[in-house]
Order: C-alpha cells, then structure tokens, then sequence
C-alpha cells in the first residue's frame, strides 16, 4: 500500500490544479483518473468544443472575404477535418496535463477508484489489478460531471439518433437536420458549429430566451443574431412526443399554444450534466450529498466526513472548469498551511462562446429588481465601436449595472466579438471593488473592443460621448 499526503480522485481542472499546488507546497500529491489527464474539460468539453468553435468562425470569415478584397473559388465546407483537428487540440492539452503532473513529481495512478474508510481509496488498474492507497492528510473528490439525456421526454441517449455533447465532438460529418434540445451555453455553443458547416439547425429551449441565466438583453441581442443567421430558435417550446426511426427523428413541439412536428436526422440533447457520484463509495462512508446529488460540502471543502474534501463539478455551486480550478487551488493552499482567500462565487464569470460571444459576471438586471437595488444601466453598441467595425463584427453590446449611489459594479454583461475576454476587466474591477468612477480613470486604447467597456461605463454616469 503506497501513502501520500494528499490523494485525488478526479484528473480534471479541479483534481490535477489541487495535486499540483498541494506538491508545489512540499506535500506529496497523487491524482487517480481512468481517462486521459484533463477531465471533460480538456476531452469532451471545453477544449475540443472551442476548436469547433474556431473552425465555424474561420468558415464565417471566408464567407465575407469578397468584402476583404479576396477571391475564393467555390467554397465547400467538411466537417471531418474540424472535427479531427479539434480531437488533436484535445490530446494535446491533455498531454500537456501529463507533462504538468511529471514536473511537479504528482503520481498518476491510472485506474478506477472507489473511497473506503480511513482515508483510502481502492483502485482497479487498467490491468485488472486492485491497489490500495492511502491519504495521511486528505483525499480529495473531484470526479466531475457527465451529459445527461432526457429519458422522460423520450430523449434518452443511444449515441445514434439521441448524441450527447460527446457524441457530436467524434462526428465524422455534419447531418442534414439537427434539432438541439436546451438553449444553455452547450446548445448554443453546438447551434453556431453546425450552422457554420451546413447544418439545418433547429433550437428548442423550454425557457422563454435563449441563455436563461443570462441577463435578458443579451438573451434577446443573441436570438436575434442566431434568427439573422438562419438558426430556426424556439423558446417557451415543450416536447410533446418524440419518434426516433431508422433514418431520423420525429418531434412534436408545441410553442405559443401550438403544436408542430420537425422531422430531423439527429437530436442533440444539451439540457444539462450530472455529478458524477456513483459506483465510489460515498453511500459506504456515510458522505452526504445535496438534493440535487451534490456532495456536500462546508465553506472549506470538507465532506460530512472528516478528512474527505470536494472540489469541481461534483460539489455543486457552477459547474464550469474554471471554478473547479480556482477551488482546487484554494484547498491546496489551505492544506498546505498557507493563507487562502475563499472562493468568491459572485464574482465567477460566465463564458459562451458562440458567434457572437457572451461573457457575464455579477447581477442581471432582473436579479437587481428581485433584490429591490437602486442601479443605473449603462450601454453601449459595437456598432458604435470602431475596432468592432474594421472587423466586420458589430453584433452586441456591453452593458454596466452600477449601484446608483456608490457606483459599484452590480453587473456587467457583454455580448460580441471577443466578449469572453474583455470580461476579465470587470471581474477584476469587482474583485478589488472598484467603482465605475475608478474604471473611468484608466486609459483605454484606441482602436479596441475594450473601449465599449469605457464608454458603457461613461453611459452610466450620465457621459456618453461616441453613440
């Protein structure tokens, strides 16, 4: 039986950040994973779906390039390649990881885990083989989330007719037909890739908006980009029957009091994921879990056993890798004896990176009315901006809700090009409570997309100057 410190089930953003900082604080680390180092997001989320995703904005590019001065032949579009250069991106990152763990002396154990009393865990190697580890300081659960299907609306996942956000990732063509079943970040990610390369795309969200979570506004600002863009959007749409054939799938959507019937070739469900918390031995140690299967967890990462830690999407709270990483971090440093700053869950920034981009973080202005705050909106266009323009890409707007007596940023919410970068401004400028007075005194460059930001910050204080 071999003794770290520090041991943790789970080899995603979360589990291998934690193994890494704990080893870089002198604590000896392992991270058992059955799968390549990098969890769903570096294997089947948010690494190959943004090469996706970048592939979809190069065929958009090319579709204007006569604006541009170039000339192309007939343009063909083939979804395999993108699809095989997105799995490449994939494996490259997760070797990455590999690499990460090897230079900071963190032990792979490869293999299937399953928690037992006094901080051990019993793995089950790729060779059949059971070993036995133990934790002298904290076993660590970061085992992740998976996709999960709709089975009650008779969208259960076959890998055929019924994909899954994985499924579609090792597609070696696009279908002819594709309705897509939840309007989250996934669904829309996935709606902007395959109308990209072709597809006849169809999106149902049960949802009144696309992106419920997001602030109304950009909600309507990207339905109304999708519809320019031939996307077929459907909200306040409910699953009335579904019939899955040899060939493709029948769906009865009632909207608006109405019932129609799509006739497509794939359905592709993105309504959501599931913990991962089965088959590892939680029930056996007594470890609580939430209503909604969470592990449960204290201000500190500790289980309701003493000595078992969870971090990632597997302890709730969002489920996005950058907050798993942040968390993992945070629980290394605390083990570790150092200082840690809590993870602050109000300050995580929300990132879809569809065409175009959205990227949020605090208050919507919905939850500032439910919350009775005194605020002032500021807005400003791309339209209006010029970087925005000698790009091609003026869609969307960057909208700053300050409280209307300190100006405090309350919210901010972004939806164009590269949104998902400019963000970062406004989460740092909330993190270190910056007011929008503060924001305004910083220089921004000229030409940028950063500029929306100064100028929907002089919007809300009443000076505008360049729409």
């Amino acid at each position: 039986m071999a003794a770290y410190d520090v041991i943790v089930l789970g080899g995603g953003p979360a589990g291998y950040v934690c193994a890494i900082r704990c080893a870089q604080l002198g604590l000896t680390a392992a991270v058992i994973e059955r799968e390549a180092l990098g969890g769903t997001c570096v294997i089947w989320g948010c690494i190959p779906a943004k090469a996706l995703l970048e592939s979809a904005h190069v065929a958009n590019k090319v579709r204007k390039a006569a604006e541009h001065g170039i000339t192309t032949g007939e343009l063909a579009f083939d979804y395999a390649p993108a699809m095989k250069r997105s799995r490449a991106v994939s494996q490259q990152n997760s070797k990455g990881v590999e690499f990460l763990l090897k230079k900071n002396k963190v032990a792979w154990i490869r293999g299937t885990g399953t928690l037992k009393a006094g901080k051990r865990v019993e793995v089950k190697t790729e060779d059949g083989k059971v070993e036995t580890h133990e934790a002298k300081k904290a076993l660590v659960i970061a085992t992740g989330s998976r996709v999960k299907g709709l089975p009650q609306a008779g969208l259960a996942l076959d890998g055929k007719r019924i994909l899954s956000s994985d499924d579609v990732l090792v597609l070696d063509k696009t279908p002819k037909s594709l309705a897509i079943v939840g309007a989250g970040a996934v669904g829309c990610e996935f709606a902007d890739v395959f109308n990209a390369f072709g597809t006849e795309v169809t999106l149902i969200e049960v949802a009144p908006r696309l992106l419920p979570i997001e602030d109304e506004d950009v909600s309507k600002e990207l339905q109304r980009a999708f519809k320019k863009r031939k996307i077929d959007v459907r909200v306040s749409a409910k699953l009335q029957g579904v019939k899955v054939g040899k060939t493709g799938v029948s769906l009865t959507v009632e909207e608006n009091g109405k019932a129609e019937t799509l006739e497509v070739e794939h359905v592709l469900v993105a309504a959501g994921r599931a913990p991962n918390i089965e088959g590892i031995g939680l029930e056996t140690l007594g470890i609580k879990t939430t209503d909604r299967g969470f592990v449960k967890i204290n201000e500190k990462f500790e289980t309701s056993v003493p000595g078992y830690y969870a971090i990632g999407d597997v302890a709730g709270n969002q489920m996005l890798a950058h907050k798993g990483s942040r968390e993992g971090h945070v629980l290394a440093d605390m083990l570790g004896g150092e200082h840690a700053h809590p993870v602050d869950y109000g300050n995580i920034p929300s990132c879809t990176y569809c065409s175009p981009e959205v990227a949020s973080v605090g208050l919507t202005e919905q939850a500032c009315k439910e919350q009775k705050l005194e605020y002032v909106v500021g807005k400003f266009p791309f339209s209006a901006n010029g970087r925005a323009r000698t790009s091609g890409e003026t869609d969307g707007f960057v909208k700053i809700i300050r409280g209307k007596k300190h100006g405090e940023i309350l919210g901010a919410h972004i939806i164009g090009p590269n949104a998902t970068e400019i963000i970062h401004e406004l989460v740092v400028a909330r993190a270190n409570e910056f007011t929008v007075e503060e924001i305004d005194l910083a220089v921004h460059a000229h030409p940028t997309l950063s500029e929306a930001v100064a100028e929907a910050v002089l919007d809300s204080m009443g000076k505008l100057l360049h729409a």
